[in-house]
């Protein structure tokens, strides 16, 4: 049995609990509990310091995209549709329409939502960009308040870097 650590990261909408071996993170999931508990110790895993300095980039509006390892474990199905959701990209919303056509399964939507419901790779794997075709905010395992502040972050942090190039550019922004 391939021996599993713990990392717990205070967010701003939350304990987020990181789990992983000493090669690769396998879930990152809000965590109801109040304070960490689970402390950065000496035996701590390079990949879970590695996963959690940059999920404090990501809140501080520092990184839009993930490098450290990371492993899927699921269906081979579950993971096409994780592979997917990547592709979405920083700031931007999908529906599960979207990804079932990308899959080239347009029939596939609500299979698609059964496992975009069963990633355990939070904010790294993006499920919180997939709304309704409608628009409206859909289902998130960590809340939907939670879903709703990490696309607002998203969306004001591209916006900010949008303003910054401008203004390096010479350009005004009004």
């Amino acid at each position: 049995m391939i021996k599993k650590y713990k990392l717990d990261y205070e967010s701003p909408i939350g304990i987020i609990e990181i789990i992983g071996t000493e090669e690769a993170i396998t879930s990152i999931l809000f965590s109801e509990e109040s304070k960490k508990k689970n402390l950065l110790q000496a035996e701590t895993p390079k990949a879970l310091i590695q996963c959690y300095k940059e999920l404090d980039e990501y809140f501080k509006g520092c990184r839009k995209d993930f490098t450290f390892a990371y492993q899927f474990e699921g269906t081979d199905f579950q993971k096409t549709v994780w592979n997917a959701l990547t592709k979405i990209p920083y700031g931007k919303t999908g529906s599960y329409k979207n990804i079932a056509l990308s899959i080239e399964n347009e029939k596939a939507v609500r299979a698609v939502g059964s496992a975009n419901g069963k990633n355990k790779l939070s904010i790294v794997i993006p499920c919180h960009r997939i709304i309704g075709s409608t628009g409206k905010l859909t289902g998130y395992a960590g809340g939907l308040w939670r879903k709703e502040w990490l696309l607002k972050h998203e969306r004001d942090f591209k916006r900010d870097i949008t303003i910054f190039v401008q203004h390096n550019n010479g350009l005004r922004h009004i």
